[in-house]
């Protein structure tokens, strides 16, 4: 699994950094989302599929 961010979609919600705060954070200039392990451990893909459902810009998604 691979965490892709696309920061120019994103709008600073912070969605994916309350789903899961191990996986993202926000950039303190403009919010933006920060990937903090674009290659989680098994036991967080599933967060992180979660978060990539609720990013309300989407700008997160997931490959496989």
């Amino acid at each position: 699994m691979k965490i892709v961010a696309d920061t120019t979609r994103c709008v600073g919600a912070g969605q994916c950094v309350l789903t899961e705060p191990r996986l993202f954070d926000q950039s303190p200039e403009d919010g933006t989302v920060l990937v903090l392990d674009d290659d989680p451990p098994p036991e967080l893909h599933g967060a992180a599929r979660d978060a990539a459902l609720v990013c309300p810009s989407q700008a997160l998604s997931i490959a496989e």
